[in-house]
């Protein structure tokens, strides 16, 4: 099953929906900083992301510097941002809850 691109009016109905992420045009991707108390919970958090992604098959780019994590998703197989990207992210978003 291949996967495909998000148009541009699915794109724009998912920024919406997702109002903490910005978008990267050069790279038809979503981003995110997100800072923690320390490093010790941004670790954590990254754990919990590994595992998700893991589970899903889908994997995020992404940097650590102490309490800081960015985030980047992109789906390299549909060259560029898909529906697994927009499900990553709110997967993302109730790991924080």
């Amino acid at each position: 099953m291949s996967i495909e691109a998000l148009n541009e009016a699915e794109r724009a109905d998912a920024l919406d929906a997702l109002p903490d992420w910005d978008y990267d045009e050069a790279r038809d991707a979503i981003t995110r900083r997100f800072t923690f108390p320390d490093f010790s919970a941004a670790f954590a958090f990254m754990t919990r992301v590994a595992l998700y992604a893991e589970k899903n098959d889908h994997h995020p780019e992404w940097s650590n510097v102490w309490n800081r994590v960015d985030v980047l998703l992109t789906t390299h197989d549909a060259g560029g941002l898909s529906h697994r990207d927009i499900a990553m992210a709110e997967a993302i978003e109730a790991l924080l809850d």
